[in-house]
């Protein structure tokens, strides 16, 4: 029963795999079809990006590490049925790009081992090299590292984001898939997903938030520019306890990692002197937009909000703030109706669309993108007998932005990731580790 059970689960996912906003007349996916907007939009991005580089995820693991064959066999085995992995990018002749979906991916051009001097190293090499062409866009790195062993599992941000990187992890590590976690919240996605239209109320709420997402809100800092071609990775560790105490920082209040993540990185900007001449910094924060009982759906499905960061407040005052700014009441409503505006987009290239990319990949819009990641729910992930002991975002750097900060939650506590140009190499470790000890002193009490 219990085998039954995990094969129908496998089988939802597989099935939520297919609905990548490419459906033919009859609903079925089409072998060759339009972008869904978000996809084509992050596509034409690094298309224009001067130095492309895929997003990522870090797993490290405590104990011995698999044999090569022996995880292209579990890779091939466990994700080889998922169409999400097996489309491959073109652009038509209208400069649309579109989705081919391919045969069953050839694991040794996927799943590969990789070795040099540190795994912030290696994984800064790997972070800064594309993906191959003519191929469906993802690899999985099997790496060294201290302890134990190291997957990095890379993507075009066209194909994941980085649920779906944990998605995929999961399921290459045989974690079934989560049941429903709450009604499917309304109106996220079109077509008959959510059928729901909005009322007059909500839809006037939606277009003053869609005029407010439109506003100039960045504030230049010394750290903005076109990125260059290198990658710097620095990783920093927060242990669950001192995570837990900064939640508790404010008296009567348990706030959000995500409030105490932005409030650290507001104190690491200002102890680091990043902020130039200006007041303050706005952090661009990815919210996921998946329906409650579609936690699994590969692709991309978040939106983006901007948090004003108070940089020149007091430590808790400042982290009072920001938990008031990312309620989940507050930001949730706003991302969905973002995400669902988006995603009724025309899937046409225009001026007016190409205009709008850039300015929303400029530092007028946004000043740093700071991505917060929730812990994986259920049991221990396991692979053979090692356990898997942390995780981190990579996440892939913007147009305008050659620094970005994420914070990734797990069993054991947290993972820091500062993700630089070459340029600005030598502010990754000093950024991570500021951020580190803003939350300490934050826990602190």
């Amino acid at each position: 029963m219990k085998r039954v059970k995990r094969l129908e689960r496998v089988e939802r996912v597989k099935r939520l795999d297919r609905r990548f906003d490419d459906m033919s007349a009859d609903g079925l996916p089409c072998d060759d079809a339009p972008m869904a907007p978000q996809d084509a939009w992050l596509y034409r991005q690094q298309r224009r990006s001067a130095a492309p580089a895929p997003i990522g995820l870090v797993a490290w693991f405590a104990g011995p590490a698999p044999d090569l064959d022996r995880l292209r066999e579990l890779a091939d085995r466990r994700l080889g049925g998922l169409e999400r992995l097996r489309l491959v990018p073109r652009t038509a002749p209208t400069g649309w790009p579109h989705w081919v979906l391919g045969g069953r991916f050839a694991v040794e051009r996927h799943v590969l081992a990789g070795s040099g001097n540190g795994l912030e190293v290696l994984v800064g090499e790997l972070a800064a090299a594309p993906l191959p062409t003519g191929l469906p866009p993802w690899q999985l790195h099997l790496l060294p590292a201290a302890g134990g062993f190291a997957l990095l599992l890379r993507a075009h941000h066209a194909l994941l984001d980085g649920v779906s990187l944990n998605a995929v992890l999961d399921l290459l590590l045989g974690v079934e898939p989560a049941e429903p976690v709450g009604p499917a919240e309304p109106a996220v996605l079109p077509g008959p997903v959510h059928p729901a239209a909005p009322g007059p109320v909500r839809r006037a709420r939606r277009l003053a938030w869609l005029a407010d997402d439109l506003l100039p809100k960045g504030l230049r800092l010394p750290i903005h520019g076109s990125p260059g071609t290198g990658r710097r990775v620095c990783f920093a560790t927060v242990d669950a306890a001192e995570l837990a105490a900064a939640r508790a920082a404010l008296p009567g209040t348990r706030c959000s990692g995500t409030a105490v993540f932005l409030a650290a990185t507001a104190g690491a900007l200002d102890r680091l002197e990043l902020l130039g001449r200006g007041r303050g910094a706005t952090a661009l924060v990815p919210i996921d937009a998946r329906p409650g009982d579609e936690r699994a759906l590969l692709g991309n499905h978040y939106a983006t909000v901007r948090i004003p960061l108070p940089v020149r407040a007091e430590r808790r005052a400042r982290l009072a703030a920001l938990a008031d700014r990312t309620a989940r009441d507050r930001l949730l409503p706003r991302a969905l109706a973002q995400a669902a505006t988006v995603a009724g987009q025309p899937h046409r290239v225009t001026a007016a669309g190409a205009v709008l990319s850039r300015y929303l990949d400029s530092s007028a819009y946004f000043s740093l993108l700071c991505s917060s990641l929730p812990a994986p729910a259920g049991p221990d992930r396991v692979l053979g007998s090692a356990q898997l002991v942390g995780l981190s975002a990579l996440p892939p750097l913007g147009p305008a932005h050659p620094v970005a900060l994420t914070l990734h939650h797990h069993p054991t506590g947290a993972t820091l990731a500062a993700v630089t140009d070459d340029r600005f190499a030598h502010l990754a470790a000093p950024l991570a580790a500021a951020v580190r000890t803003e939350i300490a002193l934050l826990a602190a009490r």
